[in-house]
């Protein structure tokens, strides 16, 4: 069956990095539909593809399929031989509870320090509130980690949802150069090192596109 995926600006669609990671990795083929933001950060166009006028949206035979983890949650219906939750029952009840978590928490982290993979800002959205959502994220890692460090460099182990769903934070904790203990850092960087990643990186890096709503720090320093 021939899948298309919508998504936004590949330097500053975290939500759409997700999916676009999670298939890409798992060598599913798609179609990349890209739409672009306006200055606040919305996308009319949208609705054209899914009732909720937002990206990501999967568009299969049945109808679209909107929101970044229900869009997960299908391809690993569709596509149950590519494993994309892990085999193990806890295990894969806590790859979904991490993702679920992402998913709605660590508001903190994801306004004061938005993805901008092409832009540096060291330090910049730090606060203690901040703090508190990385050192629970980090937490997370370690506790997937110490359980699965033998079965590979992921989470847990081989890669899951859960990689794809934390990839836009490691984006988010390179802009603005977040201190990781090494055990997390090290996980970083095998985020970092996955062919679907480099391959949305090196995207992002061409795109020309400034969205204001999405760039805080580039507009305090421009009126600076």
């Amino acid at each position: 069956m021939a899948l298309k995926l919508v998504i936004g600006n590949k330097n500053y669609s975290s939500w759409s990095m997700r999916p676009w990671v999670l298939l890409r990795e798992a060598g599913i083929a798609f179609e990349e539909v890209q739409l672009k933001f306006d200055d606040a950060g919305h996308i009319a166009e949208a609705r054209q593809y899914s009732p909720a006028g937002q990206v990501p949206v999967l568009l299969v035979g049945s109808g679209p399929v909107w929101d970044s983890l229900a869009i997960c949650e299908t391809a690993a219906e569709m596509f149950p031989d590519k494993q994309l939750w892990p085999a193990e029952t806890r295990a894969r009840q806590l790859a979904r509870s991490i993702c679920a978590e992402m998913h709605a928490g660590f508001r903190n982290l994801r306004r004061a320090m938005p993805m901008n993979i092409r832009s540096s800002f060291p330090g910049k959205g730090m606060s203690p509130e901040v703090q508190h959502d990385i050192d629970h994220i980090v937490a997370i890692w370690h506790s997937c980690r110490e359980r699965h460090a033998g079965q590979g460099d992921m989470l847990f182990g081989r890669f899951s949802v859960a990689d794809a769903y934390y990839a836009p934070v490691v984006m988010r904790f390179m802009t603005h150069a977040v201190a990781l203990p090494p055990q997390a850092q090290a996980y970083a960087d095998a985020v970092c090192a996955l062919s679907s990643v480099r391959e949305w990186m090196a995207a992002a890096l061409l795109e020309t596109e400034f969205v204001a709503a999405d760039e805080p720090y580039a507009q305090v320093r421009s009126e600076g």
